[in-house]
């Protein structure tokens, strides 16, 4: 039973090419395969098929799509070389592949481990429910035998969860430290990316909520109890709300320092945006091209009341930026976030492989318990409904808080 996941995706090359054809049409659009929406055209007309397309395709995530694509693939692959069928699958053939898929074991440079988690192994079983559904079909993951299966595989693999290093405050004053340097071309990355930080980890945003900001979700406002500038993010879509029923907001108040004023970067970042977009990038390379520009640590943000870029348009909060200092209209991907991360995390020192996209969210968890903020608070910015997963980052920050051993007398 060699040969699943990725080796599987190997076998999959090396199918002839009439079958690698038939596994490409059948996971073309993960959801609901060419064959399936042709039958839908032959009882609906082209625009009701495609309305149903579109909004299957839209009720997952991209990141949840792209995995469920490549999961599938894999599993439809092994049908294939087995000889069995893909859809309607067989539950006990699902059973088996994710048994097979268990025991694979990859080579890495700490050693020989486990190919698939317990948690990859319930998404690759969650995509082959989802193209069930999609055709109207019964999940075969329901069964006893599939689920007794994962059941057996989390109790015989009882590993401890590879959980990202939390950026404390210390940490992301280092990651600001290593921005390029001020003027052209590292002006824009240098600002775009303070901002990304500091927002990122002073709101308890997700890298896809990061990703997914544009120009009109933030709002700069005064607080009556301090006449200080703040920021208001308003978060259409998040993790917990994908169809965006209840809308979220974030509120970020002015720094106590300028380099960690969250108020300062935004005012600093969309000033750029806005030069950009009056007079294009020849007027800011020039503008910018004087070199190395002395920052002021003095906060820029008491008189800044926003500007016109926010116009219903949509447009990125966080664009891509190439190297030569281009700005592009599309949005960073949630991916690029968490390189980003990854990247600054490496330039200060720091071990990239124990950084992410979660740093900056674990990171405002951890430092807001440190600091004596109550799980309720902290709950409350974060937008977490559980109080265990907040416990969780408490009892890292005060292992000894509330804790019976400190009564002992030892």
């Amino acid at each position: 039973m060699d040969g699943v996941g990725g080796t599987t995706q190997a076998r999959a090359r090396e199918l002839p090419e009439p079958v690698r054809a038939e596994l490409d049409r059948r996971s073309g659009s993960v959801l609901i395969d060419t064959e399936h929406l042709a039958a839908v055209r032959r009882r609906f007309d082209d625009e009701q098929a495609t309305a149903l397309g579109r909004y299957l395709q839209a009720s997952q995530s991209p990141n949840t799509l792209r995995a469920y694509r490549a999961d599938w693939i894999a599993w439809s692959a092994w049908c294939t070389a087995e000889g069995r069928q893909a859809l309607p699958a067989d539950p006990l053939d699902v059973a088996v592949y994710l048994a097979a898929a268990a025991e694979q074991r990859r080579q890495t440079r700490d050693g020989v481990r486990w190919a698939y988690s317990p948690a990859t192994l319930e998404r690759k079983a969650a995509a082959i429910a989802a193209v069930h559904a999609a055709h109207g079909l019964p999940s075969p993951t329901r069964t006893d035998v599939v689920r007794l299966t994962l059941r057996g595989i989390r109790r015989t693999r009882r590993a401890r969860p590879q959980r990202k290093r939390p950026v404390l405050l210390h940490t992301l004053e280092a990651l600001l430290a290593e921005r390029p340097a001020a003027g052209w071309p590292g002006e824009p990355a240098r600002r775009r990316d303070a901002l990304l930080l500091l927002m990122g980890f002073a709101g308890a945003l997700r890298r896809g909520e990061l990703a997914a900001l544009t120009l009109d979700d933030v709002e700069v406002q005064v607080d009556p109890g301090t006449a200080e500038p703040v920021l208001l993010v308003d978060l259409a879509i998040t993790k917990t709300d994908p169809s965006g029923v209840r809308q979220q907001r974030v509120v970020l108040p002015r720094g106590a320092r300028p380099r960690t004023c969250a108020v300062c970067a935004f005012a600093s970042w969309t000033e750029l945006l806005e030069l950009h977009a009056t007079h294009g990038a020849g007027q800011l390379r020039t503008q910018l091209a004087g070199g190395s520009r002395k920052e002021q640590d003095v906060h820029r943000c008491h008189d800044f009341t926003g500007t016109w870029l926010a116009d219903g348009q949509g447009r990125a909060l966080f664009p891509a930026i190439s190297r030569h200092g281009g700005i592009g209209t599309i949005a960073m991907s949630d991916r690029a976030v968490a390189k980003l991360v990854k990247r600054y995390a490496q330039r200060a020192g720091l071990d990239p492989d124990l950084f992410g996209g979660h740093s900056l969210r674990a990171g405002f968890a951890t430092q807001a318990a440190l600091g004596g903020a109550s799980d309720r608070e902290i709950m409350r910015q974060g937008r977490w409904s559980n109080p265990r997963t907040v416990h969780r980052y408490i009892r890292i920050a005060n292992p000894l808080d509330d804790n019976a051993v400190t009564k002992l007398g030892l």
